[in-house]
């Protein structure tokens, strides 16, 4: 099989349904990779529909795909509007 044949691993397409998502996400916040939470967060809303993420969130469609997009770093007011947008909340456990 050659190269051409394979098809590129897309993580949104992995993520099915909420408990999916939830197992993803913590496994990223365990890792402690901002990089990578921004990443994920960006995954979680391409596999949502990020037209639809970015109308609920408030934002453009291009400045979300642009605020999580590898390398970004997006206001942590962004990240909060996206989640929110995704349905997810952010908890502080003692």
């Amino acid at each position: 099989m050659s190269s051409a044949a394979l098809k590129s691993f897309d993580m949104a397409e992995q993520l099915r349904d909420d408990a999916d998502i939830a197992a993803y996400l913590s496994m990223v916040l365990e890792e402690g990779d901002t990089e990578e939470l921004i990443a994920a967060i960006g995954h979680i809303a391409k596999a949502r529909g990020m037209t639809q993420i970015a109308k609920e969130s408030g934002l453009g469609r291009e400045s979300l795909y642009k605020a999580l997009r590898s390398g970004s770093r997006p206001q942590f007011d962004t990240i909060l509007k996206v989640l929110k947008a995704l349905g997810l909340e952010l908890k502080i456990v003692g």
